[in-house]
């Protein structure tokens, strides 16, 4: 459920021509998505293709505009140097912006919660499963450095996707800040299995014991808010204060070792992001 929310927040804002699709095929796109997660039957097909509709329509009014004025405004400091600080508050800023995304979207999902029958639950966990299997094959693989070296490769590739290529120096700089963060995906890997071991108590507690919507509602609002905080972070706690701190130290030195012509380069692609945002806020 708290994918959701995050997965179309990814999509609007996961580059120019993205925002574009996503929005033309949007309603396809989130049907389908979270179809391979449960498993629709028949009788859910036609309203929750109602509730997607509706949401994309109240998203297309009403956030969009706000997107465009938060992206003018990280496009005046790519600009100029950026701090780690900063960063941190980009980060606050984007979770204030999914966070209202998901109180929207809360009456939806609550109905679907409440809607799902067991065999569906039983789809989600087999899902999960798979999903653990894929990460499992990327991720909990190699080396050390093997596994350094490919989480490097990921970020420049986004790194590159905003300013353009980088020189050898530059690549030097932010493969070390990439490395300074703290690499445990072993810890990953058990964070996701009790995210996803907690939906499914939630899903199965709400089919067993059918509370009121009030009560479904809050539980679903409360676990999205621990996704957001780390469900072992109260065992792991230094090491994801160490990973969001490092992180945000690596993006502002990718910020502050570009060129005055990468950051133009950032500066346009910020501005086909904003463009697209107003031309779909004003269909």
């Amino acid at each position: 459920m708290a994918k959701w929310s995050v997965f179309l927040f990814a999509c609007l804002l996961a580059g120019c021509s993205a925002i574009r699709l996503g929005y033309a095929n949007g309603d396809t796109v989130m049907y389908w998505w979270l179809n391979s997660y449960v498993d629709f039957t028949n009788e859910q097909k036609s309203w929750v293709k109602a509730d997607i509709d509706d949401f994309m329509a109240w998203h297309r009014k009403t956030q969009l505009n706000d997107y465009a004025q938060w992206l003018t405004q990280l496009q005046q400091r790519v600009q100029q140097p950026v701090t780690p600080e900063e960063v941190m508050g980009d980060y606050a800023a984007t979770k204030k912006r999914i966070m209202l995304v998901v109180e929207k979207a809360l009456p939806q999902l609550t109905n679907l919660a409440m809607d799902l029958q067991p065999e569906q639950i039983v789809h989600l966990e087999k899902k999960f499963a798979s999903n653990n299997e894929n990460y499992r094959k990327e991720y909990l693989r190699g080396s050390l450095e093997d596994r350094q070296l490919f989480r490097f490769k990921k970020v420049m590739k986004q790194a590159e996707y905003w300013y353009g290529d980088f020189n050898r120096e530059q690549e030097a700089q932010i493969r070390a800040a990439s490395d300074a963060r703290p690499l445990n995906n072993e810890l990953w890997a058990a964070e996701r299995k009790l995210r996803q071991q907690e939906l499914l108590r939630i899903l199965r507690k709400i089919q067993a014991e059918r509370p009121p919507r009030d009560a479904v509602a809050a539980l679903l609002r409360k676990y999205i808010e621990r996704s957001f905080d780390n469900f072992s972070y109260a065992e792991n706690k230094e090491f994801f204060d160490n990973t969001r701190s490092s992180a945000s130290n690596m993006v502002a030195v990718i910020a502050n070792v570009a060129t005055p012509a990468q950051r133009t380069h950032a500066v346009k692609r910020l501005q086909a992001w904003i463009d697209d945002c107003k031309t779909l806020a004003a269909r």
